[in-house]
Protein backbone atom coordinates (compact mmCIF):
# COMPACT_ATOMS: atom_id res chain seq x y z
CA UNK A 1 0.00 0.00 0.00
CA UNK A 2 1.37 3.61 -0.95
CA UNK A 3 2.15 5.97 2.27
CA UNK A 4 -0.36 8.35 1.06
CA UNK A 5 -3.08 5.63 1.32
CA UNK A 6 -2.31 5.28 4.98
CA UNK A 7 -3.78 9.08 5.50
CA UNK A 8 -6.65 8.73 7.20
CA UNK A 9 -9.84 11.43 6.27
CA UNK A 10 -10.17 11.35 9.79
CA UNK A 11 -6.32 13.04 10.43
CA UNK A 12 -6.13 14.74 7.35
CA UNK A 13 -2.84 16.74 6.69
CA UNK A 14 -3.14 20.38 7.97
CA UNK A 15 -1.28 22.62 5.22
CA UNK A 16 -0.16 26.24 6.43
CA UNK A 17 0.77 28.14 3.57
CA UNK A 18 1.57 31.96 1.83
CA UNK A 19 4.26 33.50 0.88
CA UNK A 20 7.63 34.05 2.33
CA UNK A 21 7.83 36.37 6.06
CA UNK A 22 4.14 36.04 5.72
CA UNK A 23 4.53 34.01 9.28
CA UNK A 24 3.75 30.16 8.31
CA UNK A 25 7.06 28.75 10.66
CA UNK A 26 5.55 30.10 13.89
CA UNK A 27 1.72 29.01 13.04
CA UNK A 28 2.28 25.91 12.01
CA UNK A 29 4.25 25.53 15.21
CA UNK A 30 1.33 26.75 17.19
CA UNK A 31 -1.12 24.24 15.24
CA UNK A 32 0.97 21.50 15.95
CA UNK A 33 1.54 21.90 19.43
CA UNK A 34 -2.51 22.79 20.14
CA UNK A 35 -3.22 19.39 18.00
CA UNK A 36 -0.74 17.21 18.86
CA UNK A 37 1.31 17.50 15.26
CA UNK A 38 4.77 17.47 13.95
CA UNK A 39 5.74 19.58 11.25
CA UNK A 40 7.03 18.59 7.43
CA UNK A 41 8.70 21.65 6.08
CA UNK A 42 7.54 22.17 1.99
CA UNK A 43 10.54 24.21 1.28
CA UNK A 44 13.42 23.69 -1.98
CA UNK A 45 15.61 25.47 0.00
CA UNK A 46 15.74 24.46 3.32
CA UNK A 47 16.55 21.13 2.37
CA UNK A 48 19.98 22.08 2.28
CA UNK A 49 22.42 21.42 4.91
CA UNK A 50 23.99 24.41 6.12
CA UNK A 51 21.82 27.20 4.36
CA UNK A 52 20.15 28.05 7.79
CA UNK A 53 19.92 31.61 8.10
CA UNK A 54 19.23 32.77 4.73
CA UNK A 55 16.47 30.39 3.94
CA UNK A 56 14.62 31.06 7.33
CA UNK A 57 15.07 27.81 8.97
CA UNK A 58 13.49 27.88 12.95
CA UNK A 59 16.57 27.23 14.62
CA UNK A 60 16.87 23.80 16.50
CA UNK A 61 16.57 25.40 19.78
CA UNK A 62 13.58 27.19 18.70
CA UNK A 63 11.34 24.52 17.75
CA UNK A 64 8.55 23.59 19.87
CA UNK A 65 7.58 20.12 17.76
CA UNK A 66 9.90 17.67 15.58
CA UNK A 67 10.22 19.35 12.58
CA UNK A 68 11.00 16.98 8.70
CA UNK A 69 12.23 18.24 5.71
CA UNK A 70 15.28 20.02 6.72
CA UNK A 71 19.10 19.26 5.78
CA UNK A 72 17.74 16.95 3.47
CA UNK A 73 21.21 16.79 1.05
CA UNK A 74 24.30 19.02 0.70
CA UNK A 75 23.76 22.40 -1.06
CA UNK A 76 23.84 22.09 -4.96
CA UNK A 77 22.97 18.40 -4.96
CA UNK A 78 20.40 17.41 -6.98
CA UNK A 79 17.15 17.56 -5.99
CA UNK A 80 13.68 17.12 -7.41
CA UNK A 81 9.66 17.45 -6.91
CA UNK A 82 9.50 13.92 -7.21
CA UNK A 83 11.43 13.12 -4.32
CA UNK A 84 9.95 15.26 -2.42
CA UNK A 85 6.57 13.62 -2.92
CA UNK A 86 7.70 10.50 -2.12
CA UNK A 87 9.50 11.54 1.32
CA UNK A 88 6.77 13.81 2.50
CA UNK A 89 4.19 10.73 2.18
CA UNK A 90 6.51 8.60 4.01
CA UNK A 91 6.32 11.63 6.64
CA UNK A 92 2.72 11.62 6.92
CA UNK A 93 2.27 8.62 7.43
CA UNK A 94 4.59 7.65 9.98
CA UNK A 95 3.36 10.75 11.91
CA UNK A 96 -0.02 9.94 11.57
CA UNK A 97 0.65 5.60 12.59
CA UNK A 98 2.15 7.60 15.56
CA UNK A 99 -1.37 9.30 16.41
CA UNK A 100 0.22 12.36 15.47
CA UNK A 101 -0.99 15.02 13.14
CA UNK A 102 1.15 15.93 9.90
CA UNK A 103 1.32 19.72 9.55
CA UNK A 104 3.16 20.55 6.06
CA UNK A 105 4.71 23.89 5.64
CA UNK A 106 6.28 25.73 3.48
CA UNK A 107 5.79 28.43 0.18
CA UNK A 108 6.92 25.92 -2.45
CA UNK A 109 3.61 25.79 -4.00
CA UNK A 110 4.81 22.86 -6.23
CA UNK A 111 6.38 21.41 -3.76
CA UNK A 112 3.10 21.45 -1.48
CA UNK A 113 1.12 20.28 -4.82
CA UNK A 114 3.36 17.29 -5.34
CA UNK A 115 2.86 15.97 -1.94
CA UNK A 116 -0.80 16.32 -1.74
CA UNK A 117 -2.37 15.84 -5.08
CA UNK A 118 -1.74 13.10 -7.27
CA UNK A 119 0.94 14.11 -9.40
CA UNK A 120 2.40 11.74 -11.44
CA UNK A 121 5.77 12.50 -12.50
CA UNK A 122 7.07 10.98 -15.89
CA UNK A 123 9.76 9.08 -16.25
CA UNK A 124 13.16 11.47 -16.27
CA UNK A 125 12.53 13.42 -12.94
CA UNK A 126 15.07 10.78 -10.96
CA UNK A 127 18.18 12.72 -10.09
CA UNK A 128 20.73 10.64 -11.96
CA UNK A 129 19.78 12.14 -15.52
CA UNK A 130 22.00 12.28 -18.97
CA UNK A 131 20.28 15.24 -19.95
CA UNK A 132 20.17 16.82 -16.80
CA UNK A 133 24.02 16.99 -16.52
CA UNK A 134 24.08 18.26 -19.97
CA UNK A 135 22.36 21.03 -19.63
CA UNK A 136 23.29 21.73 -16.21
CA UNK A 137 26.96 21.99 -17.66
CA UNK A 138 25.95 24.62 -20.27
CA UNK A 139 24.42 26.52 -17.74
CA UNK A 140 27.62 26.69 -15.76
CA UNK A 141 29.44 27.32 -18.93
CA UNK A 142 26.85 29.58 -20.30
CA UNK A 143 24.92 31.35 -18.63
CA UNK A 144 21.06 30.61 -17.79
CA UNK A 145 19.96 32.68 -20.44
CA UNK A 146 21.38 30.36 -23.09
CA UNK A 147 19.76 27.15 -21.52
CA UNK A 148 16.56 29.36 -21.89
CA UNK A 149 17.34 30.17 -25.12
CA UNK A 150 17.73 26.53 -25.80
CA UNK A 151 13.76 25.94 -24.41
CA UNK A 152 12.55 28.77 -26.52
CA UNK A 153 13.93 27.37 -29.91
CA UNK A 154 12.31 23.90 -28.82
CA UNK A 155 9.21 24.58 -26.96
CA UNK A 156 8.36 28.38 -26.87
CA UNK A 157 5.38 28.10 -25.28
CA UNK A 158 7.16 26.12 -22.39
CA UNK A 159 9.84 28.78 -22.34
CA UNK A 160 7.30 31.85 -22.54
CA UNK A 161 6.00 30.66 -18.77
CA UNK A 162 9.26 30.20 -17.36
CA UNK A 163 11.60 33.08 -16.10
CA UNK A 164 14.86 32.60 -17.54
CA UNK A 165 16.98 33.15 -14.76
CA UNK A 166 15.15 29.76 -13.32
CA UNK A 167 17.79 26.89 -14.59
CA UNK A 168 16.41 24.42 -12.63
CA UNK A 169 13.07 25.18 -13.99
CA UNK A 170 14.08 25.79 -17.40
CA UNK A 171 16.45 22.53 -17.68
CA UNK A 172 13.25 20.05 -15.95
CA UNK A 173 11.15 21.31 -19.16
CA UNK A 174 14.05 20.32 -21.88
CA UNK A 175 14.12 16.90 -19.68
CA UNK A 176 10.39 16.63 -20.46
CA UNK A 177 10.81 17.46 -24.41
CA UNK A 178 13.09 14.16 -24.33
CA UNK A 179 10.32 11.66 -23.60
CA UNK A 180 8.18 13.67 -25.53
CA UNK A 181 6.38 16.03 -22.46
CA UNK A 182 5.93 19.33 -22.94
CA UNK A 183 6.29 21.65 -19.77
CA UNK A 184 3.71 23.83 -20.60
CA UNK A 185 0.90 21.58 -20.59
CA UNK A 186 1.95 20.05 -16.73
CA UNK A 187 1.56 22.79 -15.43
CA UNK A 188 -2.01 23.31 -16.98
CA UNK A 189 -2.96 19.99 -15.52
CA UNK A 190 -2.53 21.10 -12.19
CA UNK A 191 -5.37 23.13 -12.40
CA UNK A 192 -7.22 19.61 -12.41
CA UNK A 193 -5.36 17.30 -10.50
CA UNK A 194 -7.04 15.31 -8.11
CA UNK A 195 -6.07 14.93 -4.49
CA UNK A 196 -4.54 12.30 -3.08
CA UNK A 197 -3.71 12.79 0.31
CA UNK A 198 -6.55 13.97 2.42
CA UNK A 199 -5.34 17.69 3.57
CA UNK A 200 -7.23 21.16 4.79
CA UNK A 201 -5.45 24.18 3.89
CA UNK A 202 -4.81 27.49 5.35
CA UNK A 203 -3.21 30.33 3.71
CA UNK A 204 -1.85 33.44 5.78
CA UNK A 205 -2.82 36.80 3.67
CA UNK A 206 -0.57 39.65 4.42
CA UNK A 207 -1.75 43.47 2.97
CA UNK A 208 1.18 43.80 0.51
CA UNK A 209 2.65 46.64 1.45
CA UNK A 210 3.36 45.12 5.35
CA UNK A 211 4.41 41.78 3.50
CA UNK A 212 7.45 44.06 1.87
CA UNK A 213 8.27 45.59 4.70
CA UNK A 214 8.60 42.48 6.96
CA UNK A 215 10.57 41.24 4.39
CA UNK A 216 13.00 44.01 4.41
CA UNK A 217 13.15 43.67 8.30
CA UNK A 218 14.02 40.26 7.84
CA UNK A 219 16.60 40.20 5.84
CA UNK A 220 18.15 42.98 7.67
CA UNK A 221 17.57 40.51 10.73
CA UNK A 222 19.04 37.91 9.22
CA UNK A 223 22.43 39.97 8.33
CA UNK A 224 22.84 40.46 11.76
CA UNK A 225 22.09 36.76 12.69
CA UNK A 226 25.51 36.10 10.75
CA UNK A 227 24.07 35.48 7.21
CA UNK A 228 27.26 36.85 5.83
CA UNK A 229 29.46 34.26 7.87
CA UNK A 230 27.32 31.97 6.81
CA UNK A 231 28.02 32.20 3.42
CA UNK A 232 31.49 32.37 3.98
CA UNK A 233 31.70 29.17 5.84
CA UNK A 234 29.77 27.54 2.72
CA UNK A 235 32.54 29.17 0.36
CA UNK A 236 35.47 27.56 2.67
CA UNK A 237 33.34 24.35 2.29
CA UNK A 238 33.26 24.09 -1.32
CA UNK A 239 29.54 24.94 -1.73
CA UNK A 240 30.22 27.54 -4.15
CA UNK A 241 28.18 26.19 -7.61
CA UNK A 242 25.14 25.02 -4.98
CA UNK A 243 24.82 28.85 -3.20
CA UNK A 244 25.06 30.63 -6.30
CA UNK A 245 21.92 29.02 -8.14
CA UNK A 246 19.70 31.34 -9.65
CA UNK A 247 17.03 30.29 -7.21
CA UNK A 248 19.31 30.67 -3.70
CA UNK A 249 18.01 33.87 -2.58
CA UNK A 250 20.35 35.32 -0.01
CA UNK A 251 23.21 33.43 -0.93
CA UNK A 252 24.46 34.53 -4.71
CA UNK A 253 24.36 38.23 -3.78
CA UNK A 254 26.53 37.94 -0.85
CA UNK A 255 28.82 35.62 -2.94
CA UNK A 256 29.02 38.43 -5.21
CA UNK A 257 29.74 40.87 -2.37
CA UNK A 258 32.45 38.61 -1.11
CA UNK A 259 34.03 38.23 -4.48
CA UNK A 260 34.26 42.41 -4.65
CA UNK A 261 31.34 42.44 -7.42
CA UNK A 262 29.01 44.62 -5.33
CA UNK A 263 28.96 46.15 -2.04
CA UNK A 264 27.48 44.92 0.92
CA UNK A 265 25.20 47.12 1.24
CA UNK A 266 23.80 46.69 -2.60
CA UNK A 267 23.76 43.14 -2.09
CA UNK A 268 21.43 43.42 0.77
CA UNK A 269 19.35 45.50 -1.47
CA UNK A 270 19.46 43.02 -4.24
CA UNK A 271 18.27 40.31 -1.71
CA UNK A 272 15.09 42.29 -0.33
CA UNK A 273 14.25 42.99 -4.04
CA UNK A 274 14.93 39.49 -5.19
CA UNK A 275 12.93 38.50 -2.51
CA UNK A 276 9.69 40.76 -2.56
CA UNK A 277 9.80 39.15 -6.56
CA UNK A 278 9.90 35.36 -4.89
CA UNK A 279 6.53 36.52 -2.78
CA UNK A 280 4.88 38.01 -5.43
CA UNK A 281 5.24 34.66 -7.49
CA UNK A 282 4.23 32.74 -4.58
CA UNK A 283 0.71 34.98 -4.12
CA UNK A 284 0.31 34.37 -7.35
CA UNK A 285 0.45 30.25 -7.00
CA UNK A 286 -1.57 30.05 -4.22
CA UNK A 287 -4.55 32.13 -5.20
CA UNK A 288 -4.99 30.01 -7.95
CA UNK A 289 -6.04 27.36 -5.01
CA UNK A 290 -9.80 27.45 -4.38
CA UNK A 291 -9.54 24.92 -1.24
CA UNK A 292 -7.05 27.50 1.02
CA UNK A 293 -9.32 29.18 3.60
CA UNK A 294 -6.88 32.53 3.61
CA UNK A 295 -6.62 33.89 7.15
CA UNK A 296 -5.76 38.07 8.19
CA UNK A 297 -2.15 37.83 8.85
CA UNK A 298 -1.61 41.75 8.83
CA UNK A 299 -1.71 41.52 12.69
CA UNK A 300 1.67 40.48 13.83
CA UNK A 301 0.46 38.95 17.03
CA UNK A 302 0.99 35.12 17.04
CA UNK A 303 -1.60 34.51 19.29
CA UNK A 304 -4.31 36.25 17.05
CA UNK A 305 -3.36 34.39 14.22
CA UNK A 306 -3.07 30.58 16.10
CA UNK A 307 -6.70 31.31 17.42
CA UNK A 308 -8.09 32.48 13.81
CA UNK A 309 -6.21 29.18 12.72
CA UNK A 310 -8.00 26.84 15.37
CA UNK A 311 -11.46 28.51 14.81
CA UNK A 312 -11.27 27.06 10.84
CA UNK A 313 -9.80 23.64 11.87
CA UNK A 314 -12.32 22.71 14.46
CA UNK A 315 -15.06 24.05 11.94
CA UNK A 316 -14.16 21.36 9.44
CA UNK A 317 -14.22 18.84 13.04
CA UNK A 318 -10.21 19.06 13.42
CA UNK A 319 -9.39 19.71 17.21
CA UNK A 320 -6.79 17.38 19.41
Amino acid sequence: MAAAEYISPDNPVICVVGPTASGKSDLAQQVALALGGEVVSADSMQIYCGMDIGTGKVPPEQRLVPHFGLDLVQPGQAYSASLFQEYARVCFADIAARGKRAVLCGGTGFYVRAAIDDYQFPAGEQVDNPVRETYQALAHQHGAEYVWECLREADPESAAVIHPNNTKRVIRALELLEVGKHYADQLEALDTLQQKVPAVFLGLAVPRDQLYARINSRVDAMMAAGLEEEVTCLLQAGFREGITAPQAIGYKEIVSALEGECGLDEAVDAIKQATRRYAKRQISWFKKDARIVWLDAADDKLDTLADQALDVLAQQGITR
